[in-house]
């Protein structure tokens, strides 16, 4: 743990010669000094994966650079002196991993996205959209649920690592901006006096048990049961009830609701997504076959309208 809190890679300084690059051009395999860091992380998490620098092959980068050049522009440009690079390892024990670096005077200025290349390579999009949104429910024959984040011409890899690209965008853009408590941070060491616009719009602390309670727990019971990726908790008949009472919320996606840093990365990609650049993004659960419940998203409802006032404000209409 101490090897880890004080590593190069957790100063700016340390990154300079990335930071010198042009914008597209901070892409590549992980240095040395990050692998490092990442497989000390894993060590600290108990996470078996141990990482290594990835080789990328030609088709691949394709993928990636297409994926950021199609960003809106003023999106991009939110990154310049923000994003020190994006990095990709295989055996990364996940699909993503984002950290924040500091200066001197342990600000938090910067940071950086790791994914893995090897759980990229196969992907499109929608079908890992629907893994990823299955993930919260034990399966159970009968039940299904399907994602669908692209039309059918644009269902490929370019777009899934586009989507996940942005949610760990949406990470690094609340690197140094008051947006909610830094996600290191306990959430019973955040100061009494902090205030945090996006954050104070769904979420409260309840610092006796150290966790952050979202405002919306009465209307939406099944959230503290909603765990992404690993030991679902909720069963599959709880479905449509879940997403029926999520809609009774300001969470724009159901991961939204699992930790303030990831209500902010999830409504960042997903307006980028839907808004800006005019995509769908549906979740359909049907049961035997039959349509039961569809949830579409909120940004032209008034649940969302705050939000969609803090995106505005970042990166427009």
């Amino acid at each position: 743990m101490q090897a880890v809190r004080n590593h190069a890679v957790r100063r700016v300084d340390s990154w300079q010669a990335e930071l010198a690059r042009p914008l597209d051009d901070r892409i590549g395999a992980a240095p040395p000094h990050l692998i490092e860091y990442l497989t000390l992380d894993n060590t600290v998490q108990g996470i078996a994966q141990r990482p290594r620098p990835a080789v990328l092959e030609p088709e691949f980068l394709v993928d990636v650079k297409a994926a950021i050049r199609e960003l809106p522009p003023q999106v991009w440009r939110l990154f310049r002196e923000r994003l020190i690079g994006v990095y990709f390892v295989e055996n990364l024990g996940g699909t993503g991993f984002s950290d924040a670096v500091t200066d001197r005077a342990g600000n938090r200025v910067a940071g950086y996205i790791v994914l893995d290349a090897a759980v990229l390579r196969p992907l499109k999009a929608n079908a890992w959209a629907t893994w990823k949104e299955g993930t919260p429910f034990k399966p159970k024959a009968g039940y299904a649920l399907a994602a669908r984040i692209e039309a059918e011409a644009g269902d490929n890899r370019k777009n899934a690592i586009q989507y996940i690209l942005l949610h760990e965008l949406g990470h690094v853009f609340s690197v140094g901006n008051v947006l909610h408590p830094p996600w290191e941070l306990e959430p019973k060491d955040v100061p009494v006096s902090a205030v945090y616009p996006y954050f104070d719009l769904s979420w409260s602390i309840d610092r006796r048990a150290s966790r952050y309670a979202s405002r919306f727990d009465k209307e939406f019971p099944q959230r503290r049961n909603v765990a992404y990726y690993f030991g679902a908790k909720l069963a599959s008949a709880e479905m449509a009830a879940t997403y029926s009472n999520l809609e009774r919320t300001n969470f724009p996606t159901l991961y939204a609701a699992t930790h303030p840093g990831d209500d902010f990365a999830e409504a960042f990609a997903s307006y980028v997504h839907v808004v800006l650049q005019r995509r769908p993004w549906q979740i359909t659960i049907s049961r035997d076959g039959k349509t039961v419940k569809v949830f579409t998203p909120c940004w032209d409802e008034p649940r969302c309208a705050d939000k969609r006032k803090v995106l505005e404000r970042i990166v427009g209409r």
